[in-house]
């Protein structure tokens, strides 16, 4: 009488008429919201993503791909982690490193530790240490100033301060418009895509084509993973996402911060009767620590 009442109540439903009873997306959302206690990463589970990261990160862009690895390992799913937009980084400082003989390698570093360089000629006159001498003067005026702001008539402004060498400032602004250009589009790290085939509820061809469709829309993806807040972690369950294409499934995400600043958002995409307090735990630790572990790669 209790199931039946459950099935009443919409807390229960069948799939199909030979079929058993089994949650619904509101029964898990009754789950998710009421039943579940909260949950924590392990001891060994925090000291495997430790190790994890010691032995395979050597660049910020492997940090977020080896993150959406160890996120799907951990849950048994797909994971998705978001880069931070380079439009919303921060400048961090300029630095030249010799190339040859009269050309040098100019690098734009960002507070996420994302890197963008040109290689330049050295004007006549000067040599590695004058560069080096305008790039401190530079950093000393445009550190912590977002990307998207430093337009060539704001260096322009602080010429005078810097260097009468006109082409050193345009290669300067050159970089920072390429690394802008280049990489508008929202970067999506996956982890376990595989993971899809081996759940039952995805035996159905249809379902699987409709969510490996739209893992391949950035745009739609970026739609979904959007961070405007630090809102902590978020379970969106079945028709309660918008995006037909995985209204079968649940969605668990969460944003993370650099320098308090909210910069890129990691999720986990699965069955709606995926294990949400282990899910819910992975995703609150990263939450809470993906933006010291970048900080760390790119000290």
């Amino acid at each position: 009488n209790e199931m039946a009442d459950l099935e009443l109540l919409g807390y229960l439903e069948q799939p199909h008429t030979s079929a058993g009873r089994i949650p619904s997306p509101q029964g898990y959302r009754f789950y998710v919201d009421c039943l579940l206690s909260p949950a924590k990463m392990t001891e060994k589970d925090v000291a495997l993503l430790n190790n994890w990261y010691i032995l395979r990160i050597r660049r910020i862009d492997e940090v977020l791909q080896e993150t959406a690895k160890m996120i799907s390992r951990m849950t048994k799913n797909i994971s998705l982690v978001m880069a931070p937009q380079v439009s919303q980084c921060l400048f961090k400082y300029l630095q030249f490193l010799p190339f040859d003989q009269d050309k040098v390698l100019a690098l734009i570093i960002t507070d996420t530790g994302f890197v963008d360089n040109k290689i330049i000629d050295i004007p006549q006159g000067f040599n590695l240490d004058d560069l080096q001498n305008i790039a401190e003067k530079i950093n000393n005026k445009l550190t912590e100033l977002p990307l998207e702001l430093i337009k060539y008539s704001l260096i322009k402004e602080i010429r005078h301060e810097i260097v009468t060498e006109q082409a050193i400032l345009e290669s300067i602004v050159d970089i920072i418009r390429l690394a802008l250009a280049d990489k508008k589009k929202d970067r999506v790290f996956f982890g376990g895509t595989t993971q899809l085939f081996e759940q039952p509820e995805f035996k159905d061809f249809e379902k699987v084509k409709n969510i490996l469709n739209m893992l391949e829309e950035e745009r739609l993806l970026a739609d979904i993973l959007q961070a405007k807040e630090n809102a902590g972690v978020i379970v969106t369950i079945g028709k309660e996402n918008k995006y037909s294409g995985i209204q079968d499934c649940s969605v668990v995400q969460a944003a993370y911060c650099v320098e308090g600043q909210v910069v890129g958002t990691v999720a986990v995409l699965g069955p709606t009767r995926m294990e949400y307090g282990k899910v819910m735990a992975v995703l609150d630790f990263m939450h809470r620590h993906l933006g010291e572990i970048i900080k760390r790669y790119n000290s």
